[in-house]
């Protein structure tokens, strides 16, 4: 079974859409195709799907109230099974490492031809460790210049969680990393071939290892929603900085033109390969559903358990970083000086950046206010 995770940096840019359809698509290929539901907190793929909301889902599991073949819903459409996530149970966005690892356990269990798990937006270790289940995951997105710098900041985070998930507690590569910790600044402005050429040094073991794993992993980008042939090359420039940057080689899926035929399927009900298979963005996801049928199951080595993974909060990538204005910057500055991005798009950015801090200046003010309002009133009385 080849388990597809699908995720995005930030979210709003199709991760969804292309798990629905691409589930479809390898199942009216013949294929057994079973697609989850993970994005856990603001579980909506069944509306994209076209399914009907379900009593049973992945919450109702991780509490107790329902055995996980229960969850386990057939569709529609041939070949294709659905497993629901939930999003109305507290709690869902921040699993316990024992309610990672019993979902990763029965994951595995599945009898299918492949496995999509569609994940929420963000680097949350939830999210980076269900997309490290493979080391053929999709990473989704978009030719804006914040869907770029957090489709890169995602992967980054995932080297990271590697590395770490890597190196034994106490091995000496592991000491190096946790001096690091406390300068996650200076951390995050290393350039990971760098760092892996100090932690050669320190620990040659476990640093081949690491190495081994990293020649393993081959995620794939699908560059969505481009309005210009011209949008395309940003898939290009974001391999150039993942390799320059991260000593990382990513595979090019393909590209998903805008096409308002997705607006109409959705208010419809359907998936889009359904409801207009002719359609550019149909014909787009049926040539990615080829790509991956035609590519060879691939899997790490037998030691790599992520249900072993560590689960302290070791924060050497910060997990909502995507929030985070100093982080960002760090990766703007890596983009602008591979060519990544223009002077205009980096124009762009500070713009954006700025606004965003205003905003919370604002409202950080107007609480403030309130407070101090409240306050008085009390004291009063």
């Amino acid at each position: 079974m080849q388990i597809i995770p699908i995720a995005s940096g930030k979210g709003g840019v199709g991760k969804s859409l292309l798990s629905a359809n691409l589930a479809i698509a390898l199942g009216q290929a013949g294929k057994k195709v079973i697609i989850a539901d993970l994005d856990l907190g603001s579980s909506n793929l069944h509306l994209v799907i076209g399914q009907p909301a379900s009593k049973t889902g992945i919450g109702t599991f991780l509490t107790g109230q329902s055995k996980f073949e229960d969850l386990i819903q057939p569709t529609d459409y041939e070949n294709v099974s659905f497993i629901a996530g939930d999003s109305e149970i507290p709690g869902l966005t921040s699993l316990k490492a024992s309610q990672k690892n019993e979902l990763i356990k029965n994951f595995t269990k599945l009898d299918a031809d492949y496995l999509i798990l569609d994940l929420g937006a963000g680097t949350h270790l939830t999210i980076l460790d269900m997309f490290l289940l493979s080391p053929q995951g999709i990473v989704v997105t978009a030719p804006t210049v914040t869907a770029t710098l957090n489709g890169y900041l995602f992967l980054k985070n995932i080297v990271f969680r590697m590395m770490y998930n890597t190196f034994r507690k106490n091995s000496p590569a592991y000491k190096y990393l946790e001096t690091l910790k406390t300068d996650s600044a200076s951390l995050q402005r290393l350039y990971i071939p760098k760092l892996i050429e100090t932690l050669d040094q320190k620990d040659p073991e476990s640093t081949s290892l690491f190495k081994k794993r990293m020649s393993e992993f081959h995620p794939r980008l699908v560059m969505n929603m481009i309005d210009d042939p011209k949008d395309a090359e940003k898939a290009a420039k974001i391999r150039h900085s993942c390799q320059q940057y991260l000593g990382l080689d990513i595979e090019h899926l393909g590209v998903i033109y805008r096409d308002s035929m997705q607006d109409k399927a959705l208010s419809s009900r359907l998936p889009v390969v359904i409801y207009k298979p002719q359609s550019i963005i149909s014909q787009a996801i049926y040539r990615i559903a080829e790509k991956i049928m035609q590519s060879e199951t691939l899997t790490f080595d037998d030691d790599y358990d992520m249900t072993k993974a560590a689960d302290t909060s070791f924060e050497i990538a910060a997990e909502e970083a995507t929030d985070d204005f100093s982080q960002k910057m760090m990766y703007v500055e890596e983009l602008a000086g591979s060519g990544a991005l223009t002077t205009g798009e980096l124009a762009e950015v500070l713009k954006q950046q700025q606004y965003e801090i205003t905003q919370l200046r604002n409202e950080n003010n107007l609480l403030k206010k309130k407070l101090l309002e409240a306050a008085a009133k009390g004291f009063k009385v």
